[in-house]
């Protein structure tokens, strides 16, 4: 009995994590198909490094001890560049809506989770290849990157939790908005805040006290707080690189289950 219950939770298990990898693929056609999205996209990371981060590298305004600014600053930017494309995934929903798909998968014995968690795995190849365009640059500005194996698979795994973080929250306000307008307003609304709340662009001990209390809710903190740590040769921590990690995998598996429990709002 006991062993037949375990080949039930593995069938199940099986089934679900199928499901999921077949509506992620399904999700990275879509860029397979556009890839001047890469294109459009890696002109923000340029402007930011190329000329805000060599800007203040030499103005020397802003406190990060040993560390060159640029150096700072490219972790920060490659978790930008995953919220900013992440924080409007949630639009899509929105789209296959209006067109009819939404009411196809909601028909589908598909679990509501796997469908997030699909989407949520298909924005991490869209964060992915945001890596590779910070990375080219960095390495071109000189950064001190660290080409450790174990370092760089833990960047893939930091970049794919904060899309999916990221992207599962844009799928909440998704499901709550339930227009475009609306969408596009709060994501607007959003993303400077959590942006210039983080500690992306300036040491979190420069921010006034109100402002530091606010950081230490913000998860783009944690995800450039990992980013900086694995990213850099000898890179600083603020928090730790397990808390971080923690942190974005409670964060994220707390967002898709939300979603999951909202998804089907959408259609009404």
């Amino acid at each position: 009995m006991q062993r037949l219950g375990i080949v039930n939770y593995l069938g199940a298990v099986t089934n679900f994590t199928g499901k999921t990898l077949t509506i992620a693929e399904l999700e990275a056609r879509k860029l397979h198909h556009d890839f001047t999205e890469i294109l459009t996209r890696a002109v923000q990371p340029a402007l930011w490094l190329l000329i805000f981060g060599e800007v203040l590298a030499r103005v020397r305004a802003i406190p990060t001890g040993n560390l060159p600014y640029v150096d700072f600053m490219a972790p920060g930017i490659l978790a930008q560049s995953v919220l900013f494309i992440a924080i409007f995934y949630g639009i899509a929903i929105i789209w296959e809506r209006d067109l009819g798909i939404i009411h196809k998968f909601l028909a589908t014995p598909t679990p509501r989770s796997a469908l997030v968690l699909g989407k949520a795995l298909s924005a991490g190849e869209r964060g992915l290849a945001q890596a590779l365009i910070v990375y080219v640059l960095a390495f071109l500005l000189g950064v001190n990157l660290s080409w450790n194996p174990i370092s760089l698979i833990l960047v893939v795994a930091v970049i794919v939790l904060g899309s999916a973080l990221f992207s599962t929250f844009s799928l909440i306000i998704a499901c709550l908005v339930k227009t475009r307008e609306r969408f596009m307003g709060i994501g607007q609304i959003l993303t400077m805040p959590l942006f210039f709340a983080s500690n992306a662009i300036y040491p979190i001990s420069i921010m006034p006290n109100w402002l530091q209390l606010i950081s230490q809710i913000n998860p783009l903190t944690y995800e450039t707080d990992a980013l900086r740590t694995l990213m850099l040769a000898n890179g600083p921590s603020t928090y730790g690189l397990i808390f971080d990690l923690v942190f974005l995998v409670v964060a994220t598996t707390l967002n898709v289950a939300i979603a999951a429990k909202l998804y089907p709002r959408v259609v009404i």
